[in-house]
């Protein structure tokens, strides 16, 4: 059976950028994450937590910490000509992910429009040469990151970028090789695009190398999708919900990802930007207790 490590995020306190006044400070989401009893963290953007190998290793270890991944945001459909830009922001933050003991690099794709503003900035549909720059260019990264780095990417489907529906989702995962992609699959982002997790799971099984847990609200969804809104203002409008008050039930989609027979990490990532300072932790500890019911363990 699948050992399923549970964690948490800084986007699970609201954090979304590396500088923000409206962000809690990197010291209280550490201090907070440790308190509300987990033991596994994601490094958020690239520079809310510090990025000198030697210190964040200090705060995080002191606090009783460990890192799961680092984030990072890519247009690969754009093809070679963006390969050097974007190896240079990859290499940074996967450098910074091994030297905290990391094994993961989520990989997600960029938004076709703009997530506060709504403003489109290419077509939402690929055509048949941008997915085959996709499929490539994100198997090179895989290859180079895993070589270089010693870290596996984990392709995260994400509402208003091009890996989002169960449609594009397969044919994503049936283009590309698994030697060198895996998916993270977010539940909350799958549910928001009309996916069924505890499927994908079933079918894609072995792609399946890391999970994001997270609902959505359906009331709040349907609005979303009548008024067309972007992402961002969706989650302004409190799309994502606190577990287990949403949608997909949690309970079964670790029950699926349990016969995978691995080992998963499984991040609870509650998007509220923005959110105030004082809401994320007593959500935090209400989340673990009832990750906690659902048979989920935060330790290896």
């Amino acid at each position: 059976m699948t050992h399923i490590r549970i964690g948490s995020a800084p986007d699970s306190w609201g954090v979304w950028f590396p500088e923000d006044p409206l962000q809690v400070p990197w010291t209280r989401f550490l201090d907070e994450v440790a308190e509300s009893g987990y033991e596994w963290i994601e490094l958020g953007p690239y520079g809310y937590l510090p990025t000198d190998p030697a210190r964040l290793t200090d705060e995080i270890t002191r606090r009783g910490l460990r890192v799961s991944a680092g984030t990072v945001f890519t247009g690969l459909h754009h093809g070679p000509a963006v390969w050097d830009a974007t190896w240079a922001h990859v290499s940074d933050i996967a450098a910074l992910a091994r030297s905290t003991g990391a094994e993961h690099l989520v990989v997600i794709p960029s938004f076709w429009r703009d997530d506060k503003t709504g403003e489109v900035k290419e077509p939402a549909t690929l055509d048949a040469a941008q997915w085959r720059d996709l499929t490539t260019q994100t198997e090179r990264l895989g290859r180079e990151v895993r070589d270089r780095f010693g870290l596996r990417i984990v392709v995260h489907p994400h509402a208003d970028t091009h890996i989002d529906t169960e449609e594009n989702v397969a044919r994503f995962l049936d283009a590309t090789d698994p030697a060198l992609v895996s998916l993270c699959l977010d539940t909350g982002h799958y549910a928001y695009c009309g996916g069924d997790s505890v499927r994908l799971i079933e079918t894609y099984g072995e792609r399946i190398g890391y999970l994001h847990l997270k609902q959505v609200d359906p009331a709040v969804l349907a609005e979303v999708r009548a008024a067309d809104l972007p992402f961002g203002p969706a989650v302004a409008r409190g799309v994502m919900c606190e577990p287990p008050h949403g949608v997909p039930a949690l309970g079964p989609v670790l029950d699926a990802a349990r016969k995978l027979d691995r080992e998963l990490f499984a991040i609870v990532e509650q998007d509220m930007y923005p959110c105030p300072p004082d809401r994320p932790l007593p959500i935090a500890r209400r989340t673990r207790a009832f990750l906690r019911s659902c048979g989920g363990s935060g330790t290896p």
